[in-house]
């Protein structure tokens, strides 16, 4: 299996980060934001230096891209951006709890994704309210 694309360029990370979904695992960080498209998947990853010296954090974001394309298939997966983004504690785990960790934080962000994009009933009641109360009241 090969590499899934790469995302390379800052505005690219910030896109995900301010318009994508969050998912906080023990191992890691990700963030996902679903595409128009249906190309295959794109993925960034980050670890910061509070993580520890650049021998630490190269060997983090190795072990990170080995998780995800071990549990993830570029063929199939498509039309969405994620970054992954390693805590220190990523160095030390398990491996097969990193994958796991993969799994279930794509499973978690695509739900929030999900509920995010779909606009809620009280939102739309109060936005529809407001404007009204504000015609009476003039």
């Amino acid at each position: 299996m090969s590499q899934p694309p790469r995302l390379k360029r800052r505005a690219e990370f910030l896109a995900v980060a301010g318009k994508g979904a969050k998912a906080p695992m023990p191992g890691l960080v990700l963030q996902f934001m679903p595409r128009d498209d249906d190309a295959p998947f794109r993925v960034g990853f980050t670890v910061t230096k509070k993580v520890g010296n650049a021998v630490v954090r190269n060997r983090t974001k190795r072990r990170l891209r080995e998780a995800v394309r071990l549990a993830l298939d570029p063929d199939i997966e498509r039309g969405f951006d994620m970054v992954v983004i390693g805590r220190d504690k990523t160095a030390a785990r398990p491996f097969t709890d990193l994958i796991e960790d993969v799994r279930k934080a794509l499973a978690r962000a695509r739900r929030n994704a999900a509920t995010a994009s779909k606009p809620s009933v009280t939102a739309s009641v109060t936005a529809g309210a407001e404007p009204n109360a504000e015609a009476g009241r003039a």
